[in-house]
């Protein structure tokens, strides 16, 4: 299977509680849940995870740094072969059929939630885009491209690691070239996603729900306020839906040339402010108010420490947003962090936003971002309509 796994699995016996995650169908086992026994183990080697009884629970691949010691690949006894790592990939593509009826930009492949730890592929329009998030699934990761690329008839595929790997390798083209800027299409939108310069595999497709909600919206004539704005697709969403005056802040100068260079009908209707919005948003003139205030700050939360602190700070971008709305306007509230739970995460903005009004939508994940385990869940986005 071109070098993707290594042809003789390794036995290894697992702990209890490592044993019961297995069990439980949960796609990592911690560090701290790996004995002395794994440390001979090189990256990348597939092993035999074992229970007490010396019975086959499952196949995982092996990391010797970080928090996640072993991602775990398939339950069962029988080992994860070419064909194996095919038909799950298959069953993930049959997973977006219809989005792919509404773009041809989507997420081929959502790492542990498709059963495929640390691997995520974009496609946008004829190009790929690989990410592997530990070295231990390079290879697997490699040949998971290659093969959608052939399934898709992809005529580009780019390997980008993240920024989080601390990798000093360079980009890596597995197919074709690395295009600098493709053009997708989604719904009323028409977007350029800035393949090599972009964050993550160029754009946060995860986001298409909240663009499609908002060219839903009846937004003629009114104000949007575009917080974290990146490279303006959210604007670009609110001018399509009719919105006249729309503010893009970032702190990035280089998104928000990107957003005005790209994602704009009519420049006229677009400010673009770089800013710290964590301070920009406490000295807005008073007098400043919006119909609409998107607040979609980055990951404030990596670890279960910052929790507490990530939460004060959505806290008080809703009550600086709730003295800029108008009567009857809408504040959207999004989290894109995974160590926020859910139900932590509604319960601070109903603190705060529902005081002053009702939720109006919880928008769903899209199909191309399954949930497959607890820590998939990251991204969760609520809309509220404020009273006068």
């Amino acid at each position: 299977m071109e070098e993707t796994f290594v042809t003789e699995p390794k036995r290894y016996q697992l702990k209890k509680e490592a044993a019961a995650a297995v069990r439980q169908n949960h796609p990592w086992i911690f560090r701290q849940g790996v004995s002395t026994a794994a440390e001979p183990f090189s990256s990348g080697q597939v092993l035999k995870l074992v229970g007490a009884a010396n019975d086959v629970l499952g196949y995982g691949i092996y990391e010797p740094e970080g928090l996640i010691a072993i991602r775990v690949l398939k339950q069962g006894t029988t080992i994860p072969d070419e064909n194996w790592v095919k038909a799950r990939i298959d069953k993930a593509l049959e997973k977006r059929a219809n989005i792919r009826k509404f773009t041809n930009a989507f997420r081929a492949l959502h790492g542990e939630n498709d059963g495929m730890p640390g691997i995520v592929i974009d496609v946008y329009d004829r190009t790929g885009v690989l990410q592997t998030y530990a070295a231990s699934v390079d290879k697997l990761g490699e040949f998971a491209a290659k093969y959608i690329a052939e399934k898709l008839d992809l005529r580009n595929v780019l390997w980008k690691f993240p920024v989080k790997r601390k990798v000093a390798r360079e980009d890596v083209v597995l197919k074709g070239e690395a295009p600098g800027e493709v053009k997708i299409k989604e719904g009323k939108l028409e977007l350029t996603i800035p393949i090599e310069a972009g964050q993550k595999s160029g754009a946060f497709l995860d986001l298409r729900g909240l663009r499609k909600w908002v060219t839903s919206q009846k937004l003629a004539g009114k104000r949007v306020l575009n917080l974290f704005s990146y490279t303006g697709s959210l604007g670009l969403a609110a001018e399509v839906a009719g919105a006249s005056d729309i503010w893009n802040v970032d702190v990035s100068r280089g998104a928000l040339d990107v957003a005005k260079r790209l994602h704009t009908k009519d420049a006229k209707k677009h400010q673009f402010i770089e800013a710290d919005i964590f301070e920009w948003f406490a000295t807005l003139n008073p007098k400043e108010k919006f119909d609409l205030i998107i607040i979609d700050p980055p990951l404030m939360a990596s670890k279960t420490h910052q929790v507490d602190v990530a939460l004060r700070t959505y806290r008080k971008l809703y009550v600086e947003a709730l003295k800029h709305i108008r009567p009857f306007g809408t504040i959207v509230a999004c989290c894109c962090t995974s160590r926020i739970k859910r139900g932590n995460f509604e319960l601070t903005a109903a603190q705060v936003l529902g005081q002053r009004g009702k939720k109006l939508a919880s928008l769903p994940h899209e199909d191309d971002h399954p949930i497959g385990f607890p820590e998939g869940d990251y991204l969760k986005i609520l809309a509220f309509q404020i009273r006068g």
